[in-house]
């Protein structure tokens, strides 16, 4: 068998799907995505397209090896998320080459189900907890909010009395046997981190996300030892490599590879085996498309310490046969690969040309900028 194309898809709202063809007629579905920056990962995976032609699929591995350590500048988001779109398309061949499942590729399921998270959103507490209480009757048992920003660098009393209110009332709007996680998207510098932490640490959050930006870990291990909420952190980091110093410092008991970015479905599978050395759980960073869920759902299934996983798209209008959630979990796959197929007519009505851009804030008061 041999690679003969590789295409890029892009759609709305800002996903990047990607095929893998092979003369063989077995086609393989990828998500490589830089939020922002899609179009500079399509011409990436271009570039590697030139070693990859011609070359036998099911070696992925060798593959992996070799794009990431070919080029002598390795890493980063680029590149790694790249990868990480053409791994799995990969394993998408091999598993329906092979008739399996990927998992079953991967030392097979430890469990029968996943459980999955949705997010709640809102302008007001109220809206937000009109739209929590709206996922919960959908069947979820998990989800996740975060708060308004840009955050100064020390705020007030009166925004930190905002943060605790939001999630007061919520957690009093919904069943005991409902997890919240708060994501702070490395708005916050380290100091409101601890602070806000300990405000929150009565309502026994599921987890804290991004407490802090994760260039510098040291500033995470002093914000996970002043609080006894999980902190999980892992969306902006890349490969095995990447969180490394952050297991070996503690700095995070929750770690968030995300499939699409840290290096594609091994590399996850690689980084859950890490973190189970350290007693850390993994909860698979998820805010993309069909694609993306159903590679980790792949990884989910195979590794032990598993929390829950992110999801943000069912794939409905996007892939034939929409997952689904009952009681908060999604049925273990039972298809071969990563068990979807793209409804390539419904995609004709979201093309799109990739160019969606991250949101920019700035600081009212004096103008400069905010964290996003």
């Amino acid at each position: 068998m041999k690679i003969t194309k590789l295409e890029s898809i892009f759609v709305k709202p800002r996903w990047h799907f990607l095929k893998v063809y092979t003369d063989e007629g077995i086609v393989g579905y990828g998500e490589p995505i830089v939020e922002g920056k899609a179009r500079t990962v399509a011409a990436a995976i271009q570039e590697m397209s030139g070693y990859l032609i011609g070359q036998d699929p099911r070696r992925i591995e060798h593959h992996w090896q070799v794009l990431y350590r070919g080029s002598f500048y390795r890493g980063g988001p680029v590149l790694t998320s790249a990868i990480s779109g053409i791994e799995q398309a990969l394993w998408d061949i091999k598993g329906k080459w092979l008739g399996v499942p990927v998992y079953e590729l991967l030392g097979g399921a430890v469990r029968d189900r996943i459980r999955v998270y949705a997010h709640a959103h809102g302008s007001t507490t109220e809206e937000f907890v009109a739209s929590a209480k709206a996922k919960v009757a959908e069947g979820f048992t998990a989800i996740k909010t975060g708060f308004d920003g840009p955050v100064r660098i020390v705020d007030t009393p009166a925004f930190l009395d905002a943060c605790e209110e939001k999630i007061a009332t919520v957690r009093a709007a919904l069943p005991r046997h409902v997890d919240i996680a708060v994501d702070l998207h490395g708005r916050f510098s380290p100091a409101m981190a601890i602070r806000v932490a300990k405000q929150l640490e009565p309502y026994q959050l599921m987890f804290i996300e991004e407490p802090c930006l994760p260039e510098n870990v040291d500033t995470m291990v002093t914000i996970a030892r002043s609080t006894s909420t999980p902190i999980a952190t892992g969306e902006r980091l890349f490969t095995k490599w990447g969180f490394r110093e952050v297991l070996e410092k503690q700095a995070a008991s929750v770690l968030q590879p995300d499939i699409c970015h840290c290096g594609g479905i091994m590399e996850a599978k690689k980084i859950a085996a890490m973190a189970e050395v350290y007693y850390a759980a993994v909860a698979p960073h998820n805010p993309l498309g069909p694609i993306s869920l159903a590679a980790g759902l792949q990884v989910d299934a195979c590794i032990p310490n598993f929390l829950c996983q992110e999801q943000v798209s069912l794939g409905e209008g996007y892939i034939k046969d929409p997952f689904k959630v009952v009681d908060g979990y999604i049925e273990l796959p039972k298809k071969p690969g990563l068990g979807i197929e793209l409804d390539e007519e419904a995609l004709r009505d979201k093309a799109d040309d990739g160019s969606w851009e991250s949101p920019l804030w700035f600081h009212k008061d004096d103008g400069s900028f905010g964290e996003w």
